[in-house]
């Protein structure tokens, strides 16, 4: 009995500790900030391309998060010195660990991605994560779905994650 209780807990370790996002984050740390990514998998994209509307919001949640960061002590690094790389990047979100490589060039503590995924106009997700550029270990991550394709449920999206899982107060 007691072995059983042993090797329950000793495999349920690694995932209690993934679970755990209370690892404090270091104010003050530099972070490298490439931008979100907009993925649409909606049938009108397809037909109809990129919209105007959506690369705008794509904008706004940026400077949203960036601002955010600012606010919270964190300094944004500029990402000119990786531009070129950034630019011929698809996704820093899914890119076998550019994101991390890029945030050591730019020499950031942190590297931080985020994706904006469209189902349709009534089904949208926003993802950000947050790794560590040392170790390349995820501090923070997380996906929160959004009804409507709008400015306000965009910004209630992003505002949800970094209030309720990057600065907890």
């Amino acid at each position: 009995m007691r072995q059983t209780l042993l090797a329950l807990a000793l495999m349920l370790s690694p995932a209690l500790a993934l679970a755990a996002p209370d690892t404090p984050l270091t104010r003050g740390a530099k972070v490298a900030f490439l931008g979100m990514t907009f993925v649409d998998l909606s049938t009108e994209g397809a037909y109809n391309g990129v919209r105007a509307d959506e690369t705008a919001r794509l904008q706004l949640i940026e400077n949203t998060t960036r601002d955010r960061f600012a606010q919270e002590g964190f300094v944004v690094l500029s990402n000119d010195p990786v531009a070129t790389e950034l630019a011929s990047t698809v996704n820093p979100a899914d890119c076998y660990g550019c994101d991390v490589r890029m945030g050591e060039r730019l020499g950031a503590d942190y590297v931080l991605v985020g994706e904006v995924r469209k189902v349709s106009n009534l089904v949208l997700s926003i993802n950000l994560v947050l790794r560590e550029v040392g170790s390349g270990e995820i501090l923070r991550g997380i996906a929160v779905d959004i009804r409507s394709n709008t400015d306000d449920s965009w910004l209630r999206g992003i505002r949800y994650i970094l209030k309720n899982h990057f600065f907890k107060s």
